[in-house]
């Protein structure tokens, strides 16, 4: 197929913007010719999430790919060690098969703690002979976030493996550092890792640039880091890239990179340095085989309205336009019906089991707004009581975590920040081994939820009184069989129940499931009640 394509061409590479055409055959850019255009749209080179996992949209690869290419992403890398730990090997085969329809370009790094650490019970393992034939299939692009910290300080031997089989074979080292500093992260870099993206201050990013790593700057359903982190746009453009990291389906519908894109242009940064931020730092870093708007190249480019707003006009992939928005939602919108693999074995939660004694002063995990960080703080109730289910003057709710893999006892704790005032909500997306976690006002509106949740082997429960609404997952128990827009329409619709039960949190399902990972500080809920990130153990009670 041999076509020509006009418009107003940016160069990020010669800093130029022209009028001209691009010569497309057979998916390969053959010539970029300057000329007067008469109409025609801005071509530029296409949008690239660098760290993202597509599980955390709750969608499928290619149910995914369906809205990312609507907002001019052309290319994602992403770590599927959610699906990992739900189904091991079995699941990163799913994703990669179900990738294979997706609109867009889907690279898979493999995925380095499954389970994140010796402390989670996860449905499925990646060892390092997993790691080795993984890697030397060629269908990866680089070893996923190192999240075992005190792994890689202490030299553990399976974590050293990992990274001695990507260190030979080349593969870039995604890390999973936050807050660490001085001779620990030189030490931790010493390892080949490479990237991060908890930076959370530009104190932070800059120290983890001049020891050799690239910045991802972060915005997420969950953390937003741009805010802090974006003069790096202006000082260090070559070492940053954006990427999301978790995103769902609400707010994937209103936007993806092209939002820090328009936001990076509106605050005044030159427009090619956050074009290599966005596109083409990524390729070069991952080695992805994208084109760059150049001669030779795929023809992997997006059209869009201005150099403002970004509206996505085209966008074509590998020569083929993947995205019309004329067309709209009629343009080759195929879907495939994707087969509902999942690993869910507990049975149902007597209300019995969500008791908690509380005799005196208690560790509480209080949640911080708008990030994945969380703080420790202590609770004094005014009585003993054989049974706390909630003080909600002190916002103080009951919160559950539960191994859905076994048919084990509930972790029963207490944490803050939610807001409740009634209800409770569940969800079996816990990162990263996703077992059940629930937070609530009552015990009898807890249960309902979590019950709810394994009826269906894996969802979202919203409990408020004798009412539950459910959005199942049953692919894995994370991911939905549905579209994006049906996916995020009922999403919506939970999140406002909460919010109408109090909870003001933007994103409070994202928010509830980063409670049990415990390689965040600075408290969590896991399989043996509360994790102090500090100690790296669990807290005795």
């Amino acid at each position: 197929m041999k076509y020509e394509i006009e418009g107003n061409i940016v160069s990020v590479q010669r800093r130029e913007i022209f009028e001209g055409s691009i010569m497309v055959e057979n998916g390969i850019i053959t010539d970029i010719r300057k000329h007067p255009i008469n109409c025609g749209g801005f071509i530029i080179p296409g949008f690239i999430d660098s760290h993202v996992h597509i599980e955390s949209s709750m969608l499928t690869p290619q149910e995914f790919g369906q809205l990312a290419v609507r907002q001019g992403t052309i290319a994602v890398v992403t770590d599927p060690h959610e699906m990992a730990n739900v189904m091991g090997v079995e699941g990163i085969e799913f994703m990669i098969n179900n990738s294979m329809d997706a609109k867009i370009k889907v690279y898979y790094t493999i995925p380095s703690c499954v389970p994140a650490t010796s402390f989670d019970i996860s449905g499925g393992t990646i060892a390092s002979k997993d790691v080795e034939k993984l890697a030397v299939s060629g269908r990866f692009v680089g070893l996923s976030e190192v999240m075992n910290v005190p792994g890689v300080l202490a030299g553990e031997e399976e974590v050293m493996l990992k990274l001695a089989i990507a260190n030979r074979l080349g593969l870039p080292v995604d890390g999973h550092a936050p807050e660490l500093s001085g001779q620990k992260l030189v030490d931790y870099v010493g390892h080949g890792i490479c990237t991060d993206h908890e930076c959370t201050t530009l104190g932070e990013a800059l120290e983890k640039i001049d020891v050799g790593m690239k910045v991802l700057i972060r915005e997420g359903s969950a953390a937003y880091n741009y805010e802090a982190l974006k003069s790096l746009i202006a000082t260090n453009h070559g070492d940053v890239m954006f990427c999301s990291d978790d995103l769902h389906p609400d707010d994937f519908i209103s936007g993806h990179i092209n939002r820090l894109v328009r936001r990076s242009v509106a605050s005044g940064f030159d427009l090619f340095h956050v074009l290599r931020v966005a596109s083409i730092n990524p390729i070069e870093h991952y080695k992805l085989d994208v084109g760059q708007l150049r001669t030779g190249d795929k023809a992997d480019f997006v059209v869009v309205n201005n150099l403002q707003e970004f509206q996505t006009e085209k966008v074509y992939i590998n020569g083929v336009k993947q995205y019309d928005s004329v067309l709209g939602e009629n343009f080759k919108n195929e879907r495939t019906s994707p087969v509902c693999l999942n690993n869910f074995l507990h049975g149902s939660v007597d209300i019995s089991l969500l008791r908690k004694e509380v005799h005196g002063t208690i560790k509480v995990i209080s949640v911080v707004q708008d990030e994945l960080l969380t703080n420790i703080e202590y609770y004094n109730p005014k009585k003993v009581h054989d049974n706390l289910e909630s003080d909600l003057e002190q916002d103080v709710l009951k919160i559950v975590y539960i191994n859905r893999y076994t048919n084990g006892k509930p972790q029963v704790a207490f944490c803050k920040g939610f807001n409740l005032n009634k209800g409770a909500f569940a969800s079996s997306i816990a990162h990263d081994s996703h077992n059940i976690i629930a937070i609530g006002c009552s015990d009898s509106e807890l249960s309902k939820a979590i019950n709810t949740i394994i009826v269906h082997k894996g969802g979202l429960a919203v409990c408020d009184s004798d009412q539950v609404e459910v959005l199942p997952l049953p692919i894995g128990g994370i991911m939905s069989d549905h579209s994006g827009e049906i996916v995020a329409a009922d999403y919506k619709r939970l999140c406002n129940l909460i919010n109408k039960m109090g909870c003001q949190l933007r994103s409070p399902f994202m928010t509830l499931s980063f409670m049990s990972l415990v390689v965040i500080p600075n408290i969590k809920i896991g399989e043996s009640g509360l994790f102090s990130y500090a100690d790296f153990n669990w807290i005795e009670e």
